[in-house]
């Protein structure tokens, strides 16, 4: 299970691991991740059923030959403090499976994902595992999460979060858990994906959602249908006036005498960190300075 490229604009769909009709198209449609999950999106009475779907799944894959470009896949367990939790855990330890993401929910504490990285570690591989932040006690002990040696990355579950919490699922509401944990994985150089949007028939809701992801610094956010894909990708792209700006900003910069530390571009006073993200951007974009 080694380290999964998390490319800007990053989408990852959330499939239930009892509908493995959708299985294909999940794989199929252009998401970074397909993720299979054991937790939410499956009742109680089918937590075994879904499981040994999702593992002879995930085996299954394994060993095929992929037909064309595929998305890799990932598996949602349940929380390793639930039975069924410990369930999933001692089931993908002895299937030997590793998906190239395994998803933690409920994580409030780093011995959660310790937890789950001792038990799957070997002596030829040392997993890393994705923290699910749901929770407020999670956000105020985030700084011991990101410590943790197993840790991949981290997802925010603004479902669960504003249940705790008792605040509203808005914009407003959680405006403080989303950028403490964009901020936070920043600081700790990991990636961060962003809770997905819920309102399948509200597009401009989607746009508007993970435009805000994109400012906050997520690295990209979920989605429950393949259709909410592409708003999402379009979202964390730069507009062409942005990449405009940027190539104008490293152009200027690329003239000016070393010693002079700042410049001009666009009639704006241009200094190091913004030559720096201007960089970036013209880097990440198609065609780079063209």
């Amino acid at each position: 299970m080694g380290t999964l490229a998390v490319p800007r604009g990053a989408t990852w769909l959330i499939t239930p691991a009892t509908a493995p009709g959708r299985f294909s198209r999940a794989r199929d449609c252009g998401a970074d991740v397909a993720l299979l999950d054991l937790e939410d999106s499956v009742p109680q009475q089918r937590k075994d059923q879904a499981r040994a779907i999702a593992l002879q799944h995930l085996a299954k894959a394994a060993t095929e030959a992929a037909d064309g470009e595929v998305s890799p896949l990932g598996l949602r367990l349940n929380a390793p403090g639930t039975l069924p939790g410990l369930r999933d855990l001692v089931a993908v330890a002895e299937s030997g499976v590793r998906p190239a993401v395994l998803l933690v929910p409920k994580v409030e504490s780093p011995r959660d994902v310790d937890l789950v990285g001792e038990l799957l570690r070997t002596d030829e591989d040392e997993p890393k595992v994705w923290a699910l932040i749901e929770t407020p006690l999670a956000i105020q002990r985030l700084h011991e999460i990101l410590a943790s040696r197993f840790l991949a990355g981290v997802v925010f579950g603004a479902a669960d979060y504003a249940a705790a919490a008792g605040c509203r699922r808005t914009a407003g509401g959680l405006r403080y858990p989303r950028a403490a944990l964009s901020a936070g994985a920043a600081a700790a150089a990991l990636p961060a994906i962003d809770s997905p949007y819920f309102d399948l028939a509200n597009d401009e809701g989607l746009r508007r959602e993970a435009e805000e992801a994109c400012d906050l610094g997520f690295t990209g956010k979920g989605a429950v249908h393949p259709r909410q894909l592409a708003a999402i990708r379009e979202a964390f792209q730069p507009s062409p006036q942005e990449l405009d700006r940027a190539r104008a900003t490293v152009r200027a910069a690329d003239s000016m005498d070393a010693a002079e530390g700042v410049t001009h571009a666009d009639g704006s006073m241009v200094g190091p960190p913004l030559v720096a993200a201007a960089r970036s951007l013209t880097d990440q974009a198609p065609g780079g300075m063209t």
